[in-house]
């Protein structure tokens, strides 16, 4: 069994910065890259940032780049999105997901988690 879980969503001002966790409380997910989604209300879920199992390659969204950064501490089975100088247009659910491959269209993702609300106040 996977169980995805999100945590430290919340409400920040613009320019703020928030830390975000994806744990996983089931079966390790070995090999597995990870990533991370968000989904504003009436768009459609997009994909932010990814890290590979090992930790080495990384992915991100160029509305992201340079702003956010992703990690994983794969002993506390935990991925981590530390989302600096957070503009209201990053207002959203984010989701992580579990990922066999390097593809991260929505569809490709085998697992998800249930989101994290993040609010970004201008």
């Amino acid at each position: 069994q996977v169980r995805l879980v999100e945590s430290g969503g919340g409400l920040v001002q613009a320019g703020g910065s928030l830390r975000i966790s994806c744990t996983n409380s089931g079966r390790t997910l070995s090999g597995y890259a990870m990533g991370w989604f968000r989904q504003a209300p009436g768009k459609e879920r997009e994909f932010v940032a990814a890290i590979s199992w090992s930790g080495r390659d990384t992915q991100f969204a160029e509305s992201v780049k340079g702003r956010f950064t992703i990690s994983r501490d794969s002993t506390k089975n935990t991925v981590y999105l530390q989302m600096n100088r957070l503009k209201s247009e990053d207002t959203a659910i984010y989701f992580c997901g579990a990922n066999t491959g390097w593809d991260w269209s929505v569809h490709e993702l085998d697992y998800w988690g249930q989101g994290t609300q993040v609010t970004v106040s201008s």
